[in-house]
C-alpha cells in the first residue's frame, strides 16, 4: 500500500468515525489534509537569528516590546536579550542554579540528575513597573523570588514556591500575574493534586477537594485573561480561562473500548473579583465552573497549546487550539487545530450543569432547580442591586450548589462545527497568533505552529478555512517547539526549544520571485509593488497589490515570468532526454506544452510528467519541438522553463559506423562480465594447481626425498618463465626446444621427458582424465597489451611470473590416478638426463 494511499484510507476512515459519532462535517476526506505551499530546509533559511548559552530548555519566554527586551528563562539561567538582535552579544544574564545540598537530596529521592535536579525557570512575567517575578523547580524545592529588572541580578531572599511552581520539570504548568495577583494551575507538589491558585493577593484561593475533585489528574496547557469587565453593560468581572486534559467521568465513552477511561480537553474559568465564600467555600473558588472542549474529529482529544487575540476589544477575542491524536494512535501521528470565539466558550457556562449520581459512578445532565443568583456566575449589577456585593455574601444554597455541580452540560464547540485543519504526519506542539490588516481592509488571523521535530508552519485564515503559506525547518536537529513569541515592534517571530532561541521573519517576501509568486502566496505581510515582493508595512501600500481571499488576482502578466531564456537540447533518436523544471509550490500542477499544445496528449505515451521535469523516452524526430513548462495554480500559469529539444536521426549502421551510447553501454556491460568471469576461473585454476602442488610435496617429504636445486631421481624441480622470457636465446638451445617453444619464445611447464620431434608429451600421459575447464578470454581493452601473450600470467614473489598455459588435450590429474606415484618416478627417472634450463631462477625458488 503506497503512503498516499494510507493517508486517504485514514482520513475516509476518521471522517466515517465522526459521522457515526454524530459529529458534523461539510468536507470530503480528502480535505482533511493541508498542504503547505512552498517547503524551506533548513539549509535554505535566510535573516534567521540564534542564541544559546552553556545550558539547556530556553522555553520560559516574556516579550516587553515596548521596551525591546526579549526575557529568557532557561535552566539554570534567565537572560534578557535585546529584541531588535538576539545575537548582537547585549544580553545581561543571571545564573540561578541549585544548590549542591539540594541537588543531593534530588538525587537520594531517586530523581534523574541529568534533567531533573537542575533549577528549571518555569515562571517569568511582569510584577509591576520595577520589578519581575519568577520561579524556579530548583531540584524539586521549588523557589520564587522577585528581580529588579533594571539591575538584573539575582536577590539574595528566595519565597517557598510549593504553591506557585510545580516540583517537576516536566509537570504541564501555566501562571498569569493580573493586577499583582497570581493565577496558576498546576499540581505543585511531589503527592498533591493538580489545582488553580491564587497567590500575591489578600484573598488566596484554591479549588475544592471534597467531597468531589473539581480537577481530576488535570495536565495545565494555557491560561488566558480575557477582561470582560471592559465596556460591559452588565458590569461583569474580568475572567481567567483555564485549558488542560483530565480523566473524564462517565459522561464520556471511548469510540472503540468503552471499558477504557478516555481523557477529554476541558476548559474552565474563574472571576478576577471572587473572594471565596464566608462560611462555606472559605479560601476556595465560588467561580468555577468546567466544560468539554471539542473539535468533532474523534481522537483529537489531546489538547497541546492554546493561543488567542481580539481586535482591541474582548469581544472578538478568538481562541486557537492544537489536538492530536490519543494514546491508543501510537501508529500514526496527525494533528487538529480548531477556532473558537468567546461568545462559543461563554455559552455553556450559562446553560445546564451536570450532576454526579454515586449510584451510577457516572455523570448526568441535571434538572432540578437551580438556585439564584446563578452559582458559578461572577457578580454583576444585577447580582449588586440583590444585595450581591461580592462572592461572600452569597447564601449557602448557591455555595453548596457549587460544590457539587462544577460540569457543564453542554461542551464548547468549535467555529463552523468542524475543524480549521487537519494535517497528518505531524504533531503541532506550540500555537502564537497574530491579526493582521490586508490591503483590502480585511483582519486575517495568522497561525504560526510549531512542530515537535523543530518546523514552523505558517497559515492565514481564511473564512472557515486555512491556508498554510509555507513550512520552515528552523533546528537541523529534530526537537519540539516550546514556545513562540510575536514582535509587532520587530516583526519577528522567537522561537525557544532545548538547544536555544531564535529570531525568524514573520515573513520572507523577497523569497517570492515574480508577481505570481507573491500572490499567490497569500501572505497577509506581503505585497506586490510593481517590481519586487515587499512587506506592508515596511513601505508605502499605494501601488501595492495583494490577494488574500483568492490568491490569483492582481498579476497583470498572463504568462507569469514572462519570457525565460531558451535551454538547447541535443539527443540521438532512440534516447532518453530529462527536460527538468523545478516547481517552488507544493499545490501547483506542472503543464508542459509541446509546440503550442499540451503534452503529453494524444498519441505521446512516451512523454512522461513527473516531479522533476518531462522525460522523452525513445525520442523519435517528431519529438523535437520547442518545450514550455508552466506551474498551474489557482486557475494561473506561470512560465518556469522553456527548452528547444532537437533529435537527430539515427546514425547509418556499418562497419565505420560510431556505436550508439546505448550500445556501448551494453557492450561495457558484457566486458564486465567476462573480466568477472575470467577472475573466477583464474582463481578456481589456481586453487587446483595448489592443491596439486602441496599434495606432491607432501608426499616427497614422508619419503625423505626432497632436495633443493639438485637434480635426483624422485626430486621435483618447479621451473617458471621469468619476465624476460621473450629475449632469444642461444641457438643451440633454440634448436633443441623448437618443439618446446611457442611462437613467442616461453617455455610451457611440462612434468615428464623431454619431447622429441616424434613424441608429445602428452600423449604419455593417461587421456581418460577429464581435463580442466578453460579460462574465458579477457576483454583486449582489459588487458592492458598483453593480450598478444599465449598464456596469463600470474605475478610471484614480486618479479617472477609462472606461466599457466591451457592445454587443448586432457591431462592427468594424479588427485584422480591411483598409479601416481610410479608414473611420476618414471618419468622423473627419464627426465634427469634432459636439463631443459640451464642455471634455475632464483627468484622461483
Amino acid at each position: 500500500m503506497s503512503r498516499d494511499t494510507a493517508h486517504l484510507l485514514t482520513a475516509l476512515f476518521v471522517a466515517a468515525a465522526a459521522a457515526a459519532m454524530g459529529y458534523p462535517s461539510r468536507r470530503s476526506a480528502t480535505d482533511l489534509d493541508a498542504t503547505p505551499r512552498t517547503t524551506v530546509t533548513f539549509d535554505e533559511l535566510s535573516g534567521v537569528r540564534r542564541f544559546s548559552a552553556h545550558t539547556l530548555n530556553y522555553s520560559t519566554l516574556l516579550l516587553e516590546d515596548d521596551r525591546g527586551i526579549l526575557y529568557v528563562g532557561a535552566r539554570g539561567a534567565i537572560f534578557a536579550l535585546n529584541s531588535s538582535d538576539v545575537t548582537d552579544g547585549s544580553h545581561s544574564t543571571i545564573r540561578w542554579e541549585a544548590s549542591p545540598e539540594k541537588q543531593m537530596d534530588c538525587l537520594q529521592k531517586g530523581k534523574n540528575n541529568k534533567t531533573e535536579c537542575f533549577n528549571h525557570v518555569r515562571f517569568l512575567q511582569r510584577l509591576n513597573s520595577t520589578h519581575l517575578y519568577t520561579c524556579g523547580t530548583y531540584a524539586f524545592h521549588p523557589l520564587c523570588t522577585a528581580i529588579d529588572a533594571d539591575r538584573f541580578t539575582l536577590p539574595s531572599r528566595f519565597e517557598e514556591g510549593k504553591e506557585k511552581c510545580p516540583y517537576d520539570p516536566a509537570r504541564g504548568y501555566t501562571g498569569l500575574i493580573v493586577d499583582g495577583g497570581l493565577y496558576t494551575a498546576t499540581r505543585y507538589e511531589f503527592r498533591s493534586l493538580p489545582d488553580i491558585r491564587r497567590n500575591l493577593h489578600q484573598r488566596p484561593l484554591k479549588t475544592e477537594e471534597s467531597p468531589l475533585h473539581w480537577l481530576n489528574d488535570a495536565e495545565f496547557v494555557a491560561s488566558v485573561l480575557v477582561r470582560e469587565s471592559k465596556d460591559s453593560p452588565m458590569g461583569d468581572d474580568d475572567k481567567i480561562y483555564y485549558f488542560f486534559m483530565e480523566r473524564a467521568g462517565e459522561e464520556t465513552t471511548s469510540f472503540f473500548d468503552k471499558s477504557q477511561v478516555a481523557r477529554v480537553a476541558r476548559v474552565a474559568r474563574v472571576c478576577k473579583s471572587d473572594v471565596g465564600g464566608k462560611k462555606i467555600l472559605q479560601r476556595k473558588w465560588t467561580s468555577f465552573m468546567k466544560a468539554r472542549l471539542v473539535c468533532y474529529i474523534p481522537y483529537y482529544e489531546v489538547l497541546r497549546s492554546v493561543c488567542s487575540v481580539d481586535r482591541g476589544g474582548w469581544a472578538s477575542t478568538v481562541f486557537y487550539a492544537a489536538f492530536t491524536l490519543s494514546a491508543q494512535w501510537r501508529t500514526m501521528e496527525a494533528s487538529a487545530v480548531c477556532r473558537y470565539s468567546i461568545s462559543a466558550v461563554q455559552h455553556p457556562f450559562e446553560g445546564p450543569y451536570m450532576e454526579y449520581q454515586d449510584s451510577a459512578r457516572k455523570w448526568s445532565r441535571y434538572d432540578g432547580a437551580v438556585p439564584e443568583p446563578r452559582p458559578g456566575s461572577c457578580i454583576t449589577d444585577r447580582s449588586r442591586r440583590k444585595g450581591y456585593n461580592s462572592s461572600q455574601d452569597l447564601p449557602n444554597s448557591v455555595l453548596d450548589f457549587i460544590k457539587l455541580h462544577p460540569l457543564m452540560f453542554e461542551e464548547v464547540k468549535p467555529a463552523g462545527g468542524e475543524p480549521l485543519l487537519v494535517k497528518k504526519s505531524v504533531a503541532y506542539s506550540r500555537l502564537a497568533v497574530d491579526r493582521v490588516q490586508a490591503l483590502d481592509g480585511r483582519f486575517y488571523d495568522v497561525l504560526f505552529m510549531g512542530t515537535g521535530d523543530g518546523w514552523i508552519h505558517k497559515a492565514v485564515v481564511v473564512g472557515s478555512g486555512i491556508h498554510i503559506v509555507e513550512e520552515v525547518q528552523v533546528f537541523r536537529d529534530p526537537q519540539p517547539v516550546e514556545s513562540l513569541v510575536i514582535s509587532h515592534a520587530q516583526r519577528s517571530l522567537y522561537v525557544g526549544a532545548a538547544s536555544g532561541i531564535l529570531q525568524v521573519p514573520l515573513a520572507s517576501c523577497a523569497r517570492y520571485a515574480s508577481c505570481y509568486d507573491c500572490i499567490l502566496a497569500r501572505d497577509p505581510y506581503c505585497a506586490w509593488d510593481g517590481r519586487a515582493c515587499c512587506a506592508t508595512a515596511a513601505a508605502d501600500s499605494t501601488g501595492m497589490v495583494q490577494d488574500i481571499q483568492s490568491g490569483n488576482e492582481g498579476c497583470r502578466s498572463s504568462s507569469g515570468r514572462g519570457s525565460l531564456p531558451w535551454k538547447n537540447r541535443t539527443v540521438l533518436q532512440g534516447d532518453d532526454v530529462l527536460l527538468p523544471c523545478d516547481q517552488r509550490s507544493n499545490l501547483a500542477r506542472a503543464v508542459w506544452l509541446l509546440n503550442g499544445s499540451e503534452a503529453p496528449g494524444v498519441g505521446q505515451d512516451r512523454l512522461r510528467v513527473g516531479v522533476d521535469g518531462l522525460l522523452v523516452t525513445d525520442t523519435l524526430p517528431q519529438h523535437s519541438g520547442e518545450y514550455r513548462c508552466y506551474g498551474e495554480e489557482r486557475g494561473l500559469r506561470t512560465l518556469l522553463a522553456a527548452y528547444s529539444l532537437t533529435v537527430l536521426p539515427e546514425m547509418p549502421r556499418g562497419p565505420m559506423a560510431a556505436p550508439r551510447p546505448h550500445a556501448t553501454s551494453q557492450v561495457a556491460g558484457d566486458m564486465k562480465v567476462a573480466y568477472i568471469s575470467a577472475i573466477v576461473a583464474l582463481v578456481v585454476l589456481c586453487a587446483v594447481l595448489s592443491t596439486i602442488l602441496l599434495y606432491m610435496s607432501c608426499l616427497e617429504k614422508r619419503k625423505g626425498k626432497y632436495v633443493l636445486r639438485e637434480p635426483r631421481t624422485a626430486s621435483v624441480e618447479l621451473q617458471t618463465v621469468s619476465a624476460n622470457c621473450l629475449r632469444k636465446g642461444h641457438r643451440e638451445e633454440e634448436e633443441e626446444e623448437e618443439e618446446l617453444a611457442y611462437p613467442d619464445g616461453c617455455l610451457r611447464i611440462i612434468p615428464g621427458e623431454a619431447p622429441t620431434a616424434a613424441t608429445s608429451p602428452v600423449k604419455e600421459l593417461p587421456a581418460a582424465v577429464p581435463p580442466l575447464p578453460p579460462p574465458p578470454p579477457l576483454p583486449a581493452e582489459l588487458t592492458n597489451g598483453v593480450g598478444a601473450l599465449p598464456s596469463v600470467l600470474r605475478k610471484m614473489n614480486g618479479n617472477s611470473y609462472m606461466l599457466l598455459q591451457q592445454q587443448e588435450e586432457p591431462l592427468a590429474s594424479p588427485l584422480c590416478n591411483a598409479s601416481f606415484t610410479e608414473e611420476l618416478s618414471k618419468i622423473l627417472e627419464k627426465r634427469k638426463h634432459t636439463q631443459l634450463v640451464e642455471k634455475l631462477d632464483e627468484s622461483s625458488v
